[in-house]
């Protein structure tokens, strides 16, 4: 399945996007699933800049939050996941 969000594309299993996209804290099923070798290879091709622009079209985080990249990849595995299990895109 692939997720598009402005100019970041990001490929992962339907599996993938519902292990991350459950009710309560999915943080350590974010966090394992920014480890696996296909979707690390995604995210370490994406500028950090470019991943920051898109997140903050979000509105939900300030400049000072989206300095941190780790937590940039993060929110944006959960959100790909999140939107892949819903739509099914």
């Amino acid at each position: 399945m692939l997720w598009r969000c402005g100019r970041i594309e990001l490929e992962m299993t339907a599996e993938q996007a519902i292990s991350v996209s459950h009710q309560g804290r999915c943080d350590e099923d974010v966090e394992y699933l920014m480890n696996v070798p296909a979707i690390k290879a995604q995210l370490d091709d994406i500028p950090n800049e470019l991943m920051a622009s898109e997140l903050r079209e979000y509105g939900a985080w300030n400049d000072e939050q989206l300095q941190d990249n780790d937590d940039n990849r993060a929110r944006l595995v959960w959100i790909a996941g999140c939107d892949l299990d819903e739509n099914g895109e």
